[in-house]
């Protein structure tokens, strides 16, 4: 019974992956590195407040080895006589002891090039508190983790499939990556449990890994346009918006892209890819939207006030009252943009594509640049400033999701105050061939 529990926490670490917003999947599998492992209680208490004392910390640790993630970017000190488990994710470190009551499980989101879409502390909280139905908390001592800042830590209980564990669970950032650390215990989390977990977490040790990039593009102002076209997109996926598709290009953001196409535009191979970007260029959203909205002018719903819209829209289409509060806004963008109010949505996915399929092996890096030039040229002529373009990719947006776009407005200003903002290059640019 203690085995089955704890082993669903750990199972639950992978399926992590699959709760995140953009359906990333398959990192690939790297031969493990030395260890199995984890902490035990079964020595000394740490002193009151802060970290473990250095004669507590060796006493506590005595009897632990060397635990290292797949991919040898992080390793830390655990009971000897604990297992690794695989949580299907090489940057991501699994353990359970031997009676299986207790288990150790790290997740590491590193800052560029990650293949998970976690872009702060806040993104990285919100994951782990839905993954694992994280309740009860309440602040506790935090251990004092080299290298590591903006550390948090908290007593909490853990769900998973109507399974309930205590659980020590513990925040922070280093230069390379943001970091959950959590315990877990079929006892009662005391003071004793939280001593050993703390003085494991006190040996921990980084040694960033520089992901592998094969691209042959160099990022000229040109592509860096290409780039800042869908940045807000790939900064929600934790994605890097300095490189054209948003990733470094290897085997692993291959497999990751190739399976995100499939997932969420049914692209497998280079004519599904070909028949999607044909679509999107010559119909896309924009042709239902268009004449969703010449139905709703037909109807009169120009002529309602505001705060009229919302309910003369559901006298037109059966839909949800929120979605027809969307539609209502939809169709106050169309009255001010016209039949191109949403365009941007569509070129601007168009462009992301393009990445998608440069990274994912469909097009070759002149295919991708080539199309994407003829696209953005496209865009200039429509729009007078990437103010104008986001605009009307959030109305799209709206129109697509029925939901709020709020976020990702707030992620676009977000970058345009960053130091690195994409949105520096000029909109109106010369756009050039430059590879």
């Amino acid at each position: 019974m203690y085995d089955k529990k704890i082993r669903k926490m750990l199972t639950l670490a992978g399926m992590a992956v699959v709760l995140t917003a953009s359906a990333l999947q398959g990192c690939g599998g790297k031969e493990s590195a030395s260890g199995s492992g984890d902490t035990t209680a079964e020595t000394t208490k740490a002193a009151d407040g802060g970290s473990t004392t250095e004669e507590a910390k060796e006493d506590l640790t005595k009897d632990m080895k060397e635990f290292t993630m797949k991919d040898g970017s992080m390793s830390l000190m655990l009971n000897k006589d604990w297992t690794t488990e695989d949580l299907g994710v090489d940057f991501w470190l699994g353990a359970q002891s031997k009676n299986g009551k207790e288990a150790v499980i790290i997740m590491q989101f590193p800052k560029v090039g990650s293949m998970l879409p976690v872009d702060s502390m806040d993104t990285m909280t919100s994951m782990v508190v839905e993954s694992y139905g994280v309740a009860d908390e309440a602040e506790a001592e935090a251990p004092s983790i080299p290298d590591m800042t903006g550390v948090k830590a908290s007593t909490c209980t853990i769900n998973a499939d109507g399974e309930t564990a205590d659980g020590y669970l513990v925040y922070g950032e280093t230069d390379y990556a943001f970091y959950s650390l959590l315990y877990v215990t079929e006892d009662k989390m005391d003071d004793d449990v939280i001593a050993s977990a703390k003085a494991s977490y006190e040996t921990f040790k980084e040694t960033p890994i520089e992901a592998e990039d094969n691209s042959t593009i160099q990022v000229s102002d040109t592509v860096k346009w290409f780039n800042a076209s869908y940045a807000v997109l790939t900064k929600l996926n934790g994605w890097d918006y300095n490189l054209f598709g948003g990733l470094p290009v290897n085997e692993d953001s291959k497999v990751l892209v190739q399976e995100l196409l499939k997932s969420w535009w049914e692209v497998s191979d280079r004519a599904t890819a070909d028949e999607t970007l044909d679509w999107i260029m010559t119909e896309g959203h924009r042709t239902g939207f268009v004449e969703e909205m010449k139905e709703l002018e037909s109807a009169g719903i120009g002529q309602k006030s505001a705060e009229e819209r919302p309910e003369a829209i559901l006298g037109v289409y059966e839909m949800e009252a929120a979605t027809a509060e969307i539609y209502a806004k939809c169709y106050a963008a169309y009255e001010a943009m016209g039949e191109k109010a949403i365009d941007g949505w569509d070129y601007c996915r168009a462009l992301n594509l393009l990445g998608y399929y440069y990274t994912a092996g469909y097009y070759t890096d002149t295919e991708a640049l080539d199309k994407s030039l003829e696209i953005a040229q496209k865009v200039q002529e429509e729009f007078g400033s990437w103010d104008e373009l986001i605009d009307s990719y959030m109305v799209g947006y709206e129109y697509w999701g029925e939901e709020s776009s709020d976020e990702r407005k707030a992620v676009y200003e977000e970058l345009k105050g960053k130091e690195d903002n994409p949105y520096t290059v000029d909109f109106k640019m010369t756009l050039e061939k430059t590879w």
